[in-house]
């Protein structure tokens, strides 16, 4: 057998370090970092307990990592709507969509186990505080002011509305996630608190 060229060690190492990410996001969104052991992760990966600080020195390195990823994917899917085509409804349609989509659940519960849980690392905090609610709710004020202006949506302080808007739709992900068996709404009948009558 021929021994490994770079290319192919390095995409070893790649796939391998993706491996115990993907790993890593299952255990903290379930268990938290006070509640995971790099061992756990090792389990969840399938490798040596060994082999993971390898690619990782601490499970705050993982998991600071894995937030940092979850918070800024978060902040480009919102800011990402506004080079979608289309009315605000519809880009607020496709928003929605987007986040209670069943496959960004695990980080959705890394956000909120980074956002409440104990002994989360300082730099992870670091990271939740930058892409606040606040920062979300900023982002999204041209998009509910244009649908006011055009009669899509209801008339109030955008703001108000917009923490409304994300609190309904961050406590359903939650009961989704915790629950297991708890329904997510449809988009439309979400979005009817936001259409005026």
């Amino acid at each position: 057998m021929a021994p490994l060229n770079d290319e192919q060690l390095h995409q070893i190492r790649d796939e391998r370090r993706e491996q115990i990410r993907r790993a890593g996001l299952k255990v903290f969104a379930r268990r938290g970092i006070l509640g995971t052991k790099m061992s756990m992760i090792a389990s969840e990966a399938g490798i040596s307990h060994g082999l993971v600080y390898h690619y990782f020195k601490s499970k705050d390195e993982l998991f600071i990592s894995l937030v940092e990823e979850a918070v800024v994917s978060a902040a480009e899917a919102v800011q990402s709507i506004y080079s979608i085509p289309g009315t605000p409804m519809e880009k607020l349609r496709l928003l929605t969509a987007e986040i209670l989509d069943p496959g960004g659940t695990e980080y959705f519960l890394l956000i909120h186990q980074a956002r409440t849980s104990d002994g989360v690392p300082e730099q992870a905090k670091e990271l939740i505080a930058t892409y606040s609610m606040r920062s979300f709710i900023d982002t999204l004020i041209p998009l509910f002011t244009e649908g006011q202006r055009t009669g899509e949506i209801v008339s109030g302080n955008p703001e108000d509305l917009i923490a409304s808007y994300l609190s309904i739709i961050s406590g359903l992900m939650v009961l989704h996630a915790k629950e297991g068996e708890y329904r997510i709404p449809e988009t439309a009948l979400l979005l009817r608190m936001l259409t005026p009558p």
